[in-house]
């Protein structure tokens, strides 16, 4: 990288929209499994209604659900199915849209500081997904 020109309160701008999407996304998301879970307890099961209930015996802790759990449906199962089929893609996504904002972020604010060498570092980390040094440069690890 020769040169740069980097406008930091375009970055800033860019970077809050970026967050307000993300959020948006979050929720839909949130959404999207709440949604899911729902339509797998209303499709039911294939079993008579006495039968649609595992009965487990034996003692709960205090603030633990119970043991007996009602059976599972094929929809539900299919649902249950997806999602877990997804959780590693939905992860994917949630680590790049983290390691995009915290490089940007730390790059441009490297490039303001003068250090050029750091800012081009902050970026390969943000394309290679290195979260643990972006977290680590941004104060905190989650």
């Amino acid at each position: 990288m020769t040169s740069w020109d980097i406008k930091p309160q375009g970055v800033q701008g860019q970077l809050q929209l970026t967050g307000t999407k993300a959020g948006e996304l979050e929720k839909a998301l949130n959404s999207l499994v709440a949604d899911m879970s729902s339509a797998a307890h209303a499709a039911g099961t294939a079993v008579p209604g006495s039968m649609a209930e595992t009965h487990v015996q034996g003692p709960v802790p205090v603030g633990a659900p119970p043991l007996s759990q009602k059976a599972t449906g094929p929809v539900g199962a299919a649902l249950a199915q997806y999602l877990e089929k997804k959780q590693p893609e939905l992860k994917t996504m949630a680590e790049r849209i983290e390691a995009s904002i915290l490089g940007a972020a730390k790059a441009t604010r490297e490039y303001c500081e003068g250090d050029l060498e750091a800012a081009k570092n902050a970026q390969d980390a943000a394309k290679s997904m290195r979260l643990d040094l972006l977290r680590e440069a941004a104060g905190g690890a989650k």
